[in-house]
């Protein structure tokens, strides 16, 4: 029988990686049928749809067992992916001449509570507070790594957040930055809100030669002429001629520019800011940290607006990839998910060159031409109907 056309292209993208030679031609073949269905319209998670959507020639159960005991390396797939990721992302820079912004954040996989008595629940779960739901929900909480520019973004790395094992969501940062191999032609900004910015992960950021734009909380202590002060009560004494006007896209600022020490870094830039239609009241201000001193005031917080791609991708991947969508129990079927899904991700917008959504059409578009093209070819051999019907899971 003929492959499929959109399976082709799949394979030459892990063939672009490198992967071909890291894996098994079994494994290959597991991978091609999940991304198949990772990127198909109304994919919802379960093995059942990965089965269904990519015309997987093996039984549903040889899934469960690829992604829960089958002997492949899933750090070695991320690892290829990551120097393809670096690659496309230092020559964009270099030659838009741009810097490179590297984004972490968390965000939380929702699950339902399992009964006390359920025999089988979803490995790595916990508590964790939802920003969003202002409440604890139930699930696994993941901290991620995007890598972009101002025109192209990659999801790069992501570590689950276990409270029982010990290391914090910051240590996690700093484990993923530490892989992060950047060759530095192009100065990198590491972007992050105001629950990151602690002294142990700027200094790991400055130690690898990044620099750290970064929201603060209002009551971070700066120290005007030497006087420790919160950032909340230094802008009491802040007047409005005392700030200019700044414009970054659609919104006007009024900005304050501290430089000096704060609490944990010794010289730095904090811009306290408010927008320029709202009152300069303490529950309307905003401070942002940089520690490039040489950054003018625009450019900080316009670089500070490129956090935006990482909320952007945390939504878009699970409404259309269903990075929350799981129902495998295993953790190390779990993690495995995530890696297919970052997996999907990348080929998606590697494909249209330009992010997830259009990428996502892109592929969309291509498999029903596929699959036309298939019947079309198939029934030019006259190979029999009931022979396709199989193949395509309509039997």
């Amino acid at each position: 029988m003929n492959r499929l056309a959109h399976h082709q292209g799949i394979h030459k993208f892990f063939f672009t990686l490198g992967l071909t030679l890291q894996l098994s031609k079994p494994v290959i073949k597991h991978l091609i049928h999940i991304v198949d269905a990772l990127t198909t319209k109304g994919f919802s998670g379960t093995l059942t749809d990965i089965h269904y959507w990519s015309f997987h020639p093996n039984h549903r159960t040889t899934l469960s067992h690829f992604f829960t005991k089958s002997p492949w390396n899933e750090e070695r797939l991320l690892g290829k992916l990551q120097e393809w990721i670096l690659s496309q992302v230092e020559r964009l820079a270099k030659r838009k001449n741009q810097p490179l912004f590297v984004s972490i954040d968390d965000t939380i996989c929702q699950k339902t509570k399992p009964s006390s008595r359920a025999a089988h629940a979803i490995q790595g779960c916990d508590w964790h507070y939802s920003h969003k739901d202002h409440q604890s929900v139930w699930g696994h909480s993941l901290v991620w790594l995007m890598v972009h520019t101002f025109t192209q973004a990659f999801p790069f790395a992501f570590r689950l957040y276990d409270k029982k094992a010990g290391k914090s969501k910051i240590d996690l940062a700093i484990e993923m930055l530490s892989s992060l191999k950047v060759k530095r032609a192009q100065p990198v900004y590491v972007l992050m809100d105001s629950w990151y910015p602690s002294k142990k992960l700027i200094e790991a950021c400055l130690k690898q030669g990044f620099h750290v734009i970064a929201m603060l909380k209002t009551n971070r202590i700066l120290y005007p002429k030497g006087i420790a002060i919160q950032a909340k009560q230094f802008a009491r004494y802040v007047e409005s001629k005392d700030t200019r006007l700044v414009t970054v896209g659609q919104e006007r600022y009024r900005v304050y520019r501290y430089e000096g020490a704060i609490h944990g870094l010794d010289d730095a830039v904090v811009l306290l800011a408010w927008k320029a239609d709202q009152p300069m009241a303490p529950e309307h201000l905003h401070c942002i940290l940089s520690t490039d001193r040489e950054l003018g005031d625009e450019d900080i917080l316009r670089y500070y607006a490129q956090r935006w791609t990482i909320e952007c991708f945390f939504r878009q991947a699970k409404d259309q990839l269903k990075l929350d969508g799981y129902r495998v129990r295993h953790i190390r079927a779990v993690k495995r998910y995530w890696a297919v899904v970052l997996l999907a991700c990348v080929y998606s917008i590697a494909e249209s060159r330009q992010n997830l959504s259009t990428g996502l059409e892109l592929l969309r578009s291509r498999k029903d031409h596929s699959v036309v093209e298939f019947i079309y070819d198939a029934a030019k051999q006259d190979i029999p109907i009931d022979v396709i019907k199989k193949q395509l899971r309509i039997a």
